[in-house]
């Protein structure tokens, strides 16, 4: 009898295994799948919160803990960011390799939208054949834009150097810039988290930092306002940027609200206040590198023109390669002799140094700059300046089989145009 109650236990307990290896096994299917489920979902959870982590190199691709295998194609790395980059070719050889490698490659999830006239320095986009992703080029043959009596009610030529048809023209290639990503975005079936506006003729001396994304607010930076908000930069995120960027066809409504004689930067705060779009200035590193001449020291309402070896942030202030003639305790007097509403920017604490600009640039500027920038910027420069009409060719080519969109006149156009120019 006892045998037998022996033979009954180890069959219960034999049974007992049974039933609980495949409630177990059921259990570990169940949590690994939530598991993951929630893992996905908190992913999803908001553009913001992934921007920090996106915040590296494009190269870092892989993850950390399993570099041998690449990451599925459909993967996101942080939030879409849209770059429009917009205006002509000018100096783009020293400005351009600073976009690329202080704006493009800081975030791994950036589209390049290129919206530009075509002069003889379009062959310096040649550089962008480096940019890591490029969604669409847009180059065009300028054209007058009519003026409507809206526009000349609205604005103002004063201070504008090709008077209201400047503007006029500087609007259309912002505005232009949004129809392409709004294209971009429709044919893709997808929106971008941030749109970032900026000018091909912007210096970068310090990369974008991710703290520049405030979700529903406009960033701009603060100096340069002439009266209303600095527009030669800005990030926010889709509904703030199409406020921002809609130059053209807000003006209508701009004039019903009253505004007239209104200059660029008047004319953007007037977009943004009238559409109730909150905005945020701060500090950024850039600056606007020109060939344009200004008195030196600049009056009330002149204009400075900051040395590019500055420490800065130059928040878009003016800028050129110089040996500096205005440093340290200089800069004081001539700074705070300056309308702060009009072209003032951020000095104190030597972050700022001031050239002569009454002139053309001084001879040895090539030195200053490459010292400036350093090796890799400096190369960039002298590759342009070493360009033959065969490279330029090769590269454009490359440039425009990596676009996704591509309206631009033949590429041996474009460089016999610049190249025959030099």
């Amino acid at each position: 009898m006892v045998q037998f109650s022996r033979w009954i236990s180890d069959l219960d307990r034999r049974l007992l295994l049974l039933i609980l290896l495949p409630i177990s096994l059921f259990l570990y299917v169940s949590l690994t799948s939530t598991t993951t489920t929630v893992i996905v979902s908190f992913s999803n959870f908001a553009p913001f919160k992934s921007i920090f982590n996106s915040y590296a190199p494009i190269s870092h691709g892989h993850d950390v803990q399993n570099k041998t295998q690449p990451e599925p194609e459909n993967v996101q790395k942080g939030p879409r960011i849209a770059v429009c980059l917009v205006g002509g070719a000018r100096r783009f050889e020293l400005t351009g390799p600073s976009i690329v490698k202080r704006i493009l490659n800081v975030y791994t999830n950036t589209d390049l939208f290129l919206h530009s006239p075509l002069d003889s320095n379009t062959y310096k986009f040649s550089l962008l054949k480096k940019a890591p992703r490029i969604a669409a080029v847009k180059i065009f043959q300028p054209q007058p834009i009519p003026e409507t009596e809206s526009q000349l009610r609205v604005l103002t030529s004063q201070n504008s150097p090709n008077g209201i048809q400047g503007l006029l023209q500087y609007f259309n290639l912002v505005e232009g810039c949004l129809t392409m990503i709004k294209s971009y975005q429709e044919k893709n079936n997808f929106t971008y988290d941030w749109i970032i506006r900026t000018r091909v003729d912007g210096y970068w001396s310090k990369p974008l930092a991710p703290d520049n994304f405030i979700p529903g607010r406009y960033l701009v930076p603060p100096g340069s306002s002439y009266g209303g908000l600095n527009d030669r930069f800005g990030v926010g995120d889709v509904n703030t940027s199409t406020v921002a960027l809609s130059r053209l066809s807000l003006i209508p409504e701009l004039d019903s609200a009253g505004f007239n004689q209104l200059n660029s930067e008047t004319a953007f705060k007037a977009q943004l206040t009238t559409r109730k779009v909150s905005y945020v200035t701060k500090s950024l590193p850039f600056c606007i590198v020109t060939d344009r001449k200004y008195d030196f020291p600049p009056a009330r309402f002149g204009v400075p023109v900051a040395a590019l070896s500055s420490p800065g942030p130059l928040s878009g202030a003016k800028c050129r390669p110089c040996r500096p003639v205005c440093a340290g305790s200089c800069v004081g007097p001539i700074m705070n002799g300056l309308y702060k509403g009009w072209s003032w920017t951020e000095w104190a604490n030597n972050t700022v140094e001031l050239c002569d600009a009454h002139d053309k640039w001084e001879n040895g500027w090539e030195k200053i700059f490459d010292r400036v920038a350093g090796k890799k910027l400096a190369a960039a420069r002298k590759e342009v300046w070493d360009l033959k009409f065969e490279q330029c060719v090769n590269d454009f080519d490359k440039l425009r089989n990596r676009t996704a969109s591509w309206d631009a006149p033949p590429v041996a156009e474009i460089c016999r145009l610049g190249l025959k120019s030099r």
